[in-house]
C-alpha cells in the first residue's frame, strides 16, 4: 500500500468524521434528552468531552491545553511512522492500514480540540451554531464531540458481587465517535494481526 492510498483513506476517514461531528453538534441537545433511539442497544445522543479516553482529564488550569499540545505531538510522530513504514521499511498492509486509521482517527479528535471552542456555541439546553458569534472555548481549548452509544443491556448486580454488588451494570456504556472507532480498529488490526503487520516485505516488491 502506498502513501497516496494511505492517504486517501485517512482523507476520507476525517471527512466522515467532522461531517457527523458538525451535524450532530448542529442539531442534537446535548446529553440524553436529545437523543434519537435507532433501536433498543443503539443511539444517538450528544456528548462532549473535554479529555482523553473515558472522559479523562490532566487537572489544573492548564491542563487541556496539556492534552491538546500532546495530542499535537503524538499524531505528529504517528504521521512520521506512517512516512517511514511506507518509504523505508516496505512494510505490510495490515501496518499501514492500521497506522493510517490511528492516525486519522487522532487527527479527527484535535481537530475538535484546537478548533471546536472557537467556531462552535454551546449545546447545553440550546442547538449549537456553526460559526458562533459568542463560541464557548478559545484556540486549543474545544471539546471532543461524542455521538454513538451502544447500550447492549442493562441489569443490576447480584448483592454477592464483590465491591459492586447491588449496583447497576450496563454494557456498553462508552459514547464515541468515527474517530474513536477509527483509533479502535487500528490498535485491533496491531493486536490481532500482529505477525504479519510487523513482517517486512522484501525489498523492490
Amino acid at each position: 500500500m502506498n502513501l497516496r492510498r494511505a492517504y486517501l483513506l485517512i482523507f476520507i476517514l476525517l471527512i466522515v468524521d467532522q461531517i457527523t461531528k458538525i451535524y450532530i453538534k448542529t442539531n442534537f441537545i446535548y446529553g440524553e434528552s436529545g437523543q434519537i433511539e435507532i433501536t433498543s442497544w443503539f443511539k444517538i445522543l450528544l456528548i462532549e468531552n473535554e479529555g482523553m479516553a473515558w472522559g479523562t482529564q490532566i487537572p489544573g488550569e492548564h491542563g487541556k491545553l496539556i492534552l491538546t499540545i500532546f495530542r499535537l505531538f503524538a499524531v505528529t510522530g504517528i504521521g512520521y511512522w506512517l512516512w517511514d513504514s511506507v518509504e523505508r521499511r516496505h512494510s505490510s498492509d495490515y501496518l499501514i492500514v492500521a497506522i493510517s486509521l490511528i492516525f486519522a482517527g487522532a487527527l479527527g479528535n484535535i481537530i475538535d480540540s484546537v478548533f471546536y471552542g472557537v467556531i462552535f456555541d454551546d449545546s447545553y439546553n440550546n442547538l449549537a451554531t456553526f460559526n458562533a458569534v459568542n463560541p464557548y472555548g478559545t484556540w486549543f481549548h474545544g471539546r471532543v464531540v461524542d455521538m454513538l452509544y451502544f447500550p447492549f443491556f442493562e441489569t443490576n448486580l447480584p448483592s454477592w458481587v464483590p465491591f459492586w454488588g447491588g449496583s447497576q451494570f450496563k454494557f456498553f456504556n462508552a459514547i464515541f465517535n468515527i474517530a474513536d472507532m477509527a483509533i479502535s480498529t487500528g490498535v485491533g488490526i496491531l493486536i490481532v494481526f500482529n505477525r504479519k503487520a510487523f513482517h517486512h516485505k522484501p525489498f523492490g516488491n
